[in-house]
């Protein structure tokens, strides 16, 4: 991490040696053209119009240090050192820029986040106001998404319907060439081979200039553009091309290991809900619904509802330690293993739950799991509950919301020989029975007292019109236990919910 002091003195006769020793032997021709106006040390930017920039320009002029005297102008053997020391000053003050603007990158950890980050330091380097991004991957795989800066929704949808091969980005992500290093378009209203659809986009929208770079990496290739719009006719100059690119190019890099990130959270999570059922079976005398919510990680938590004779009904839910590719395949063998359990001897939760367990510890010795399952009759409305270091269950009827008083039991795979007793639940007509996994209880971060509380009034809070449907109670359940920065992809949690309702 850099520490640059905001003020340099630098002597002329050891100026060699600074060059030497920072690897900038070149930046004073590469940054500042002898003989040009230098536009980065005004205040604003020329020609833009609106600016309101979220890094400010730095002064690339050096306070003389106290007790000296600066030497006076009409001596000419000091001119060259003052304007090399100038110029050093000035290549350290973008340097300090853009390492701030990387560090205010890398602090982003999704890639809507780091795309709107890329927007408004793009925007401070070159002097828009307004501009865009879009991510389309080379390779095919996605996620596709367009963010904007100062852009409504509305006005992106009019961008979209502009040409591609008439749009600098469009060509970008059309991968046709003369477009690598970035392009400028000062006056597009004074063009005369503009595309009239472009012409009548910019018009609507109110920009005459653009600025395009690429998003590109060695290790993956293009993976979109970016676009500044400029209010007026306008260009940034060389040095504000080379700082916005150097920014851009380093934004790439980190944009590709969040494009890597999100594609495994998305591959986690449609392999652990291919491994849930697809659909919940239709029985007579009972309504389900479930809810799931897979965290960033993938972890273990799964439900079950299957059919099982005698117009009966097998309800499961239960999490399998540990999170990732490990742990979600660990779940889909624990969900078929206890389906055939309860085919073969469902009416007995305790004795499923046995066999699993057995099975468990003889096969996956060192991974543990909880487990609920539960017997329904809907016809007399009864279900018959075991619990294997689960959550207790929760009753929700107009008249009364408890929690079912299970067994105190330790999880599958911790002892040597697991068992414990049932218990029956007898509800009312309308009552809902809903199983959950304590994922919605971590995802709360209160104690684990108050995490109870909370989803108990909760439960108790869902509006009578609701109850009717076991899905809006399972959603009025979901909204009211967990803050709105807790019900997002990456949390640490899995959350499952199972809803039964009876008629």
């Amino acid at each position: 991490m850099l520490d640059i002091p905001s003020r340099v003195r630098v002597h002329v006769e050891t100026l060699p040696a600074t060059q030497n020793d920072m690897g900038v032997c070149d930046a004073f021709e590469q940054y500042v053209p002898v003989g040009k106006p230098d536009t980065m040390n005004a205040p604003h930017p020329p020609k833009v119009a609106g600016i309101d920039s979220a890094v400010p320009a730095p002064a690339h002029t050096v306070t003389p240090v106290p007790g000296t005297s600066p030497a006076p102008a009409a001596n000419p053997q000091s001119a060259p050192g003052a304007l090399l020391q100038d110029r050093l000053a000035g290549w350290v003050s973008d340097l300090t820029t853009l390492h701030e603007l990387t560090e205010r990158l890398v602090r982003t950890g999704t890639l809507d986040e780091a795309l709107e980050e890329l927007l408004r330091a793009g925007a401070a380097l070159v002097g828009a106001r307004r501009g865009l991004v879009a991510l389309e991957p080379a390779d095919g795989l996605g996620p596709v998404t367009t963010v904007g800066l100062g852009l409504a929704r509305s006005d992106l949808g009019h961008m979209e319907t502009v040409p591609r091969g008439s749009l600098p980005y469009g060509r970008i992500l059309e991968g046709l060439p003369g477009a690598d290093d970035g392009v400028a378009e000062p006056d597009l209203l004074a063009e005369k081979g503009l595309d009239p659809r472009h012409r009548e986009v910019a018009a609507r929208l109110g920009y005459a200039a653009s600025f395009t770079l690429p998003l590109t990496t060695e290790a993956t290739g293009r993976l979109g553009a970016a676009v500044w719009l400029y209010d007026e006719p306008a260009e940034p100059s060389r040095r504000q091309r080379h700082l916005a690119g150097l920014h851009v190019r380093q934004a790439a890099e980190h944009l590709a290991r969040l494009l890597e990130l999100e594609r495994t959270r998305a591959s986690m999570a449609t392999m652990a809900e291919e491994l849930l059922p697809s659909r919940l079976p239709r029985v007579a005398g009972v309504q389900l619904a479930a809810r799931h919510r897979t965290s960033a990680r993938g972890g273990g938590d799964w439900y079950d509802a299957l059919p099982l004779p005698d117009a009966a009904l097998g309800l499961a839910v239960g999490s399998v330690t540990g999170s990732g590719p490990s742990a979600v395949a660990a779940m889909g063998r624990l969900r078929a293993s206890l389906r055939a359990y309860a085919v073969m001897e469902g009416e007995d939760p305790v004795a499923v739950l046995s066999d699993l367990e057995l099975l468990l510890r003889l096969t996956e010795p060192a991974r543990s799991a909880t487990a609920l399952f539960g017997y329904c009759e809907p016809a007399l409305r009864r279900i018959t509950l075991a619990g294997a270091g689960h959550t207790p269950p929760l009753l929700i009827g107009d008249r009364r919301t408890e929690y079912v008083e299970t067994s105190v039991s330790a999880p599958l795979g911790m002892l040597a020989c697991w068992e414990a007793p049932s218990v029956e639940v007898q509800a009312e007509p309308g009552e809902t029975v809903l199983l959950y996994t304590d994922g919605l209880l971590h995802r709360t971060g209160d104690p684990t007292d108050r995490a109870f509380a909370r989803l108990h009034a909760a439960a108790a809070g869902v509006p009578r019109a609701l109850r009717r449907d076991p899905g809006a109670v399972a959603d009025h359940v979901l909204r009211a236990v967990l803050p709105e920065e807790a019900d997002t992809a990456d949390s640490k949690e899995d959350v499952v919910l199972l809803a039964a309702r009876f008629e």
